[in-house]
């Protein structure tokens, strides 16, 4: 993999604004992480060649470069040249195709049937070979669209928000199948996706959009740990996001919670807000550091976890054990200094 490279560096003029995106990807899968709307799948349907930029390129370099896009040199193939595989989110079935025939419409007119019999297997579609897309159900339909993509050995795999049709059963189950898929392919994948969960679960990098910028780029892990700024705070999940008073090097105070919080590393001008993630407070005594009374909470239920809604707006999450329907809210709790997360604007 090490000589492997897509580059990607697309421009293009929207309606509401202008898609600006560069990234290299050397391994592995990449993640596009963003609310509806700020161009993930304008890109990927950019590297599809579905949509033209309006400018940029578009390379793969394997054993030797292979140009899909290039606005300089007027390059651009067709998708069907980009040996591209695209996982759509409604999975673009052939209607009037029974599974077997689907599978196998990317491949050459004298293919090896051992191709589509070895997908058939792997993709847990043995006596269905001979069903409709409309006699599948949506776990079913999306492994047979996966068959059909991986059947002709590409390149490349985009995903499209590939579970957002999908109750949370069946999403677990593909999931732990699409983990176990892209661990054993040896090209590149890209997920667009508005979930951080899925994020987290497949990509190793993580590119996070907000109107067609790319506003973090890096490590999927420590993006989470550190998301540096508001928005990409927010898109990871953090609940409890303050703007702040600084008060010396280690030392800011809350202006949302009212609330002064000791923190471990140093306070930087450009510091603007806090995060707290909601399951990082713990139970505490009266006199530790960053302590909050738990006077006037509210406790709701759910079946994992109880969340707890503090007087001033601050959101703990606790877990709890699905047969335990009862919770002692502690006097105190309290969030290590190493938890507060130093946010800018």
């Amino acid at each position: 993999m090490s000589n492997k490279l897509l580059n990607v560096e697309i421009h293009k003029k929207l309606k509401e604004f202008d898609l600006d995106v560069s990234f290299e990807l050397k391994k592995g899968c990449l993640g596009i992480l963003g609310p509806s709307g700020c161009g993930k799948s304008m890109t990927l349907k950019s590297v599809a060649g579905i949509v033209d930029p309006d400018a940029g390129i578009i390379s793969l370099t394997t054993d030797e470069e292979t140009v899909y896009f290039d606005s300089n040199k007027k390059i651009n193939l067709k998708p069907q040249k980009r040996n591209v595989g695209y996982l759509f989110q409604n999975y673009a079935l052939f209607p009037n195709m029974t599974v077997e025939e689907n599978i196998a419409i990317g491949l050459s007119k004298d293919y090896d049937e051992k191709i589509v019999l070895d997908m058939i297997k792997r993709f847990h579609l043995n006596g269905l070979e001979k069903r409709y897309p409309r006699q599948l159900s949506g776990g079913q339909q999306q492994r047979v669209a996966l068959a059909r993509i991986l059947a002709y050995s590409p390149d490349v795999i985009l995903f499209d928000e590939p579970f957002s049709a999908m109750d949370t059963y069946l999403k677990e189950q593909l999931r732990i199948e699409l983990v176990n898929l892209l661990e054993n392919f040896d090209g590149f994948s890209i997920l667009v996706t508005h979930d951080r969960d899925e994020a987290f679960q497949f990509c190793d990098e993580l590119l996070i959009l907000d109107e067609g910028k790319i506003i973090a780029k890096g490590d999927t892990h420590e993006i989470f740990e550190n998301p540096k700024k508001v928005q990409v705070a927010r898109l990871t999940g953090c609940k409890n996001i303050s703007k702040i008073e600084i008060i010396d090097d280690y030392h800011l105070k809350s202006l949302e919670w009212g609330v002064t919080f000791e923190v471990s590393e140093k306070i930087t001008s450009n510091i603007t807000h806090i995060g707290i993630r909601a399951h990082d407070f713990t139970p505490a005594e009266e006199n530790d550091v960053n302590v909050l009374a738990m006077t006037n909470s509210s406790v709701l239920e759910m079946p994992f976890e109880w969340e707890v809604t503090l007087e001033n707006g601050l959101w703990w999450e606790c877990e709890k054990q699905i047969r335990v329907h009862e919770f002692e809210i502690p006097d105190y709790i309290k969030v290590d200094p190493k938890n507060i997360i130093l946010l800018e604007e």
